[in-house]
């Protein structure tokens, strides 16, 4: 598949960017500062400013999917949209947040009283972003979150799936490295199963 991957250069998107490499797929890597990003046969990179509808649609012409990286409080859901609509791509990944997910009926996690105060404006921007995707209805969106720990570690294939709820392991630890995240990510890509949904991956 042609995938157009917007935030590229960031950490999550330069593993995203890997992962879909080795499985053959062809990426154009999109991010405002493209400086970092070497050139590698299968990847095409583009500079521009993701927020504007207008610069992004012509980047997204001829994609099988768009798979969105970007911080939330650097990204703008309704241009993102308009741009994925007007290049008539028919699918969206959205690399989603923890914040969001449910830790109790109706409690979630970004309510709670030790939810980090450096990560509450990003958690926001995820928990709106989501709710302006659960409105589309001309797109086939997924958003995918991660568990509350999420940071570089290992490749190892081992992970479950959940929906809305803040997946735990055994010890009460919720976690999920950026390897495994992505290989979770590109197989949605590859073999759909949440249309129109959030889900989570975690250990």
């Amino acid at each position: 598949m042609k995938i157009a991957l917007i935030g590229i250069s960031g950490r999550v998107g330069s593993r995203i960017f890997a992962e879909l490499l080795s499985r053959g797929h062809g990426v154009t890597g999109i991010a405002r500062d493209t400086a970092d990003v070497a050139p590698l046969p299968g990847l095409q990179i583009k500079s521009t400013d993701a927020t504007d509808a207008a610069q992004l649609a012509p980047l997204l012409l001829g994609h099988d999917a768009v798979i969105s990286a970007s911080k939330f409080t650097s990204s703008d859901a309704k241009a993102l949209l308009t741009a994925v609509r007007g290049a008539g791509v028919p699918r969206l990944l959205v690399v989603g947040g923890a914040g969001s997910l449910e830790v109790a009926p109706g409690k979630i996690l970004e309510d709670t009283p030790g939810f980090p105060e450096s990560y509450k404006a990003e958690a926001a921007a995820g928990r709106a972003f989501l709710e302006t995707l659960r409105s589309e209805r001309d797109i086939d969106w997924t958003f995918v979150s991660p568990s509350a720990e999420f940071g570089r570690g290992l490749r190892t294939g081992k992970f479950r799936l959940g929906g809305d709820q803040l997946l735990v392991d055994e010890h009460g630890k919720s976690w999920i490295s950026m390897e495994d995240f992505a290989i979770a990510l590109v197989d949605e890509l590859e073999t759909p199963r949440h249309p129109r949904q959030r889900f989570t991956v975690g250990y």
